[in-house]
């Protein structure tokens, strides 16, 4: 285990103002960076002192120093701390060293902590980055998580919509058939995460966001051609896309926006020439900074413990068929 270090410094000249904009509105710049760098910030005034593994509190002091310096001429806001944090390049300073703070999230029902390391790692990566996968089988919680994240940053006023995607139908998204508007057509795609609101918000203000266009339902086919700033998005059930959905869904985050794909690559309904967008987005941006892959294993399902040994069960069948080929 990585020990820790703390490190105590003063930023001069004291001054109430500058001292107000480096924390920013209940210390959340101040906490952006916690989370960023796995360390923990306490203050007085302008005494400081930071806590954690030792490259990570050094580069944490130098930034605070940076920034405080130049708070005196420039207004921050949650984006402008984003932009410095990637300027410093503080991902890869202290990588060696990063031990991710825990993530909770306050919503209805109450507070959401990640059960185990795997949930504990996803709800930190979507706090940390703009562009975040969760892959692994049903029950883990991938959906369920992100939708709370989504609820916390609309919350807290970091997003000024909900922005809800799924594949509607599970290769064409022809939905001409289905009768009623297109909400009524999505619905039943969307049912999995409209549960996962109304547990968190409850069904009243859920329908209000709704009405008001603050929650937005959108088909993955609807999506081009558009420019989502300020908004937390989610795309369910992206095994079902095709390459060229997932690139195109991809390219539609602006500027304080926040992306969450989630799928199970054992439940793709595409048919058998057709790659998996998903598969597709796992080889081409594993690596690519600012962008996140948590991968869910059996032992993650949260759901009753015989779905765990189903899904283990499936997972060997389906590694013994690569082997020797399908049973006849």
């Amino acid at each position: 285990m990585t020990s820790k270090t703390q490190r105590d410094f003063t930023l001069e000249p004291a001054d109430s103002e500058r001292l107000a904009n480096l924390a920013g509105p209940f210390d959340e710049h101040l906490r952006q960076i916690e989370l960023r760098l796995g360390v923990e910030i306490a203050n007085r005034g302008n005494v400081f002192r930071v806590t954690g593994p030792r490259r990570a509190a050094e580069r944490a002091e130098r930034l605070l120093q940076a920034l405080y310096e130049e708070a005196g001429q420039t207004v921050f806001d949650a984006h402008a701390i984003h932009l410095r944090l990637n300027e410093a390049n503080v991902d890869q300073a202290v990588a060696a060293e990063y031990q991710p703070q825990e993530v909770t999230v306050k919503v209805r029902r109450g507070t959401i902590r990640g059960r185990g390391a795997n949930q504990q790692k996803y709800l930190h990566a979507i706090a940390t980055h703009d562009i975040n996968f969760g892959i692994g089988p049903a029950g883990t919680g991938k959906t369920f998580l992100a939708v709370a994240m989504a609820v916390d940053a609309l919350n807290e006023s970091r997003v000024q919509r909900l922005v809800l995607v799924r594949p509607a139908v599970e290769a064409g998204e022809k939905l001409g058939f289905l009768p009623g508007d297109l909400a009524q057509k999505v619905d039943p795609y969307l049912r999995p995460l409209y549960d996962a609101l109304y547990e968190m918000l409850g069904v009243e203000k859920v329908v209000k966001l709704l009405e008001k266009n603050v929650i937005e339902i959108a088909p993955l086919a609807y999506m081009r051609g558009r420019t989502l700033n300020d908004a937390f998005v989610i795309l369910d059930e992206a095994q079902n896309t095709t390459i060229e959905q997932m690139k195109m869904f991809l390219t539609r985050l602006g500027f304080g926006s926040t992306a969450v794909v989630t799928g199970d690559m054992t439940q793709i309904d595409l048919p058998r020439h057709v790659k998996s967008g998903l598969k597709d987005a796992i080889d081409v941006l594993r690596g690519v900074e600012g962008v996140s892959f948590t991968f869910f294993e059996a032992r993650d399902v949260v759901r009753h413990p015989l779905v765990a040994r189903i899904v283990d069960a499936y997972d060997r069948r389906d590694a013994q068929d690569r082997l020797t080929g399908p049973a006849a």
